[in-house]
């Protein structure tokens, strides 16, 4: 239910009060798995909490706490049971990946752990909120060069455009863009973006975030296609190593 995740008001009746229960954002880290097989009212219950992290029940708002992330995952596989997400629910989710089929030798070693126990037993720790809040201000401190800007906007522009798109990308696609750049730079060891950080992440930022024409699916063309098409067609800027460090 959607209380189940905003939380909810129950009656007390020794205090002969209302009290709030929290629901299940109030936490730093939500799983949602299978996301489609909740009901479009359980969906929307986390566009607030996504958006602004924060709940409103009752007309009373409540703040969850800081981090706070949710993970979402889906079968494509099943349709049976399921409700699309809305393109607001979509246009929240920073990135989307698919994760596929292992490799031969994924598999083996898959098999080959789990022959005597289970390597989830073993699972460690390997961040804690401090550690997360400090990675966080480091990555919002990566340089942006503004000829990155134009390149960024530009490319989500031009979703907007195309005759194979009824719905393009909002500017919510473009901070994403950008943000999804700055931590990929920060994974390189770089206090910078280049245009090839841009562009790696890309389709995995805004993909999900397109409405195709039927005509596109009719041709079983894929956003992941066209905007493969427009990365090509948008200039790169050139921004030299010298001009990112100053």
């Amino acid at each position: 239910m959607a209380s189940d995740i905003t939380g909810f008001n129950i009656y007390n009746r020794k205090t002969e009060s209302f009290e709030f229960r929290e629901g299940l954002v109030m936490c730093n880290l939500l799983l949602a798995d299978e996301i489609n097989r909740a009901s479009p009212k359980t969906q929307s219950s986390l566009l607030e909490a996504m958006e602004e992290s924060r709940v409103t029940v009752d007309g009373v708002t409540y703040n969850i706490p800081d981090p706070f992330m949710v993970i979402a995952t889906q079968n494509p596989a099943g349709y049976v049971g399921t409700y699309p997400l809305p393109e607001a629910q979509l246009d929240r989710f920073m990135i989307k990946i698919a994760m596929g089929y292992p490799t031969l030798n994924e598999e083996i070693e898959i098999i080959d752990n789990r022959r005597e126990s289970n390597p989830l037993d073993d699972v460690k720790t390997v961040a804690d909120v401090a550690t997360i809040r400090s990675m966080r201000k480091h990555i919002s401190s990566i340089k942006v060069d503004p000829k990155i800007y134009k390149y960024i906007v530009t490319l989500v522009q031009v979703t907007r455009t195309h005759p194979l798109i009824s719905l393009g990308a909002s500017p919510r696609a473009s901070v994403a863009l950008m943000r999804i750049s700055q931590a990929f730079a920060f994974t390189r060891g770089r206090s910078y973006v280049l245009p090839d950080d841009v562009a790696a992440v890309y389709t995995h930022t805004v993909a999900h975030r397109l409405i195709l024409k039927q005509e596109a699916k009719l041709n079983r063309i894929s956003a992941r296609d066209i905007l493969t098409e427009l990365s090509r067609m948008v200039e790169v800027p050139y921004i030299t190593e010298r001009e990112e460090k100053k």
